[in-house]
């Protein structure tokens, strides 16, 4: 046999390196659909995904025959179930792929968006503080915060001071409970947050600082408090609540965990390029 004979695939080398590739893809493609579903209500059904595998696998091994006639039913027909059920999630997917979206993020994008953010964010709150205007605003992070959107009013909106300002307006319809900004956008008002069992909450705090530490207890979020009765400007996160902000050691706080964090987050993935770059 000749080398022209050969497949690509014959020679170990080069079929090794379609081997490694082929993973590599695949559990790229995978890490990007998590980062899709992730925050929403479909992690609750990959879990539940995960669970059905595990009782097929037990049934198996322990020979329970019944329980594995009914998992295995219920995998035949899961495609077609998880096709209606991910229908939103699976609709974004292509169309962040349509926008080419899906494989490459712009870091510089993500830094301008937080930056609108933070600008958006300190000029509502000045406005309220001022007139003493009651807020709660909580920013997701890494932690999905799927589960308490969808206890509030879907807005899926721009973000804008005009906007934050007018759904905390006294006696309007949004005005009673959190927003919360998910990927610098409103996604939704009126929320309801878990609020804190701790002990050590001065009894003087009412329900939005306590509905900010609640939040802050389970999550990675930053929550920025307005009080109705000072015009005092808080913050919760990673279970701590600091009090009596300035508007620029806001701003500063903020700039700090959300910026700042977007350019690590760029020059990791810059530095990382390089390297690739240089070593190919």
């Amino acid at each position: 046999m000749s080398l022209l004979d050969l497949s690509f695939t014959d020679l170990p080398l080069l079929r090794l390196l379609a081997n490694t590739v082929d993973i590599l893809l695949v559990w790229f493609v995978i890490y990007k659909l998590i980062m899709i579903v992730k925050g929403t209500k479909a992690v609750q059904l990959v879990k539940g995904i995960f669970i059905i595998l595990i009782v097929k696998v037990l049934s198996d091994i322990l020979h329970l025959q019944t329980l594995g006639w009914m998992m295995e039913q219920v995998l035949l027909w899961g495609v077609l179930a998880i096709i209606i059920i991910f229908q939103p999630e699976l609709r974004r997917a292509l169309e962040q792929l349509g926008r080419g979206k899906f494989f490459v993020r712009s870091g510089n994008q993500e830094e301008m968006d937080q930056d609108q953010l933070v600008t958006a964010i300190v000029k509502s709150v000045d406005y309220m503080a001022k007139r003493r205007i009651g807020a709660l605003i909580s920013i997701e992070r890494e932690t999905g915060m799927g589960d308490y959107i969808e206890t509030g009013i879907p807005l899926h909106s721009k973000i804008s001071s005009e906007l934050l300002i007018n759904i905390f307006i006294p006696n309007t319809p949004l005005h009673d409970g959190a927003v919360i900004i998910q990927k610098s956008q409103i996604a939704a008002a009126a929320c309801y947050l878990p609020l804190s069992e701790s002990p050590f909450i001065s009894k003087e705090l009412g329900t939005r600082h306590r509905a900010a530490m609640g939040i802050s207890e389970v999550t990675d979020s930053i929550t920025i408090i307005v009080s109705e009765e000072t015009g005092g400007i808080s913050v919760a996160k990673n279970g701590e609540l600091t009090r009596d902000l300035k508007l620029d050691q806001l701003k500063e706080l903020l700039n700090e965990k959300l910026i700042h964090s977007a350019k690590s987050k760029q020059s990791s993935s810059t530095l990382w390029n390089w390297r690739g770059k240089k070593n190919g």
